[in-house]
């Protein structure tokens, strides 16, 4: 009985996969708040890069190089492909960089609140 206490048998493995695996219980209300706040997280910083786009004041060599850099991340083909270790994301942090010097510098509470009312809209804050 010690021995398999301390070393389980085969058959007693195969019952625990199996009911880890069997397991169909999935608690959908945690999924939609883990998927919302997510969704949230991802578009907030894309709806500020769109609304310095579109703002009047908004510099036309800022909103090139912001145009620029969105372009870059989101076309398939890089400079330097992302599989090359080390240097594949290099890039990409680029044209992150980038971003974020510019929205930092250049987006007012206008812009925020503008983009914050479309995220509002688009992912409805939780109750």
């Amino acid at each position: 009985m010690a021995q398999s206490q301390a070393n389980p048998s085969q058959a007693d493995k195969q019952v625990l996969e199996a009911e880890v695996l069997g397991s169909t219980v999935v608690n959908e209300s945690l999924l939609n708040r883990l998927l919302h706040r997510a969704g949230r997280s991802l578009a907030r910083p894309a709806l500020i890069c769109l609304e310095l786009l579109r703002d009047a004041n908004t510099p036309p060599q800022v909103r090139l190089t912001v145009l620029a850099a969105l372009t870059y991340l989101f076309v398939p083909i890089d400079l330097i492909p992302d599989f090359i270790p080390g240097a594949g994301f290099s890039d990409d942090l680029v044209a992150l960089s980038a971003l974020l010097a510019l929205c930092g510098t250049h987006c007012t509470e206008a812009i925020k609140m503008r983009a914050q009312r479309t995220l509002d809209r688009w992912f409805p804050p939780s109750r």
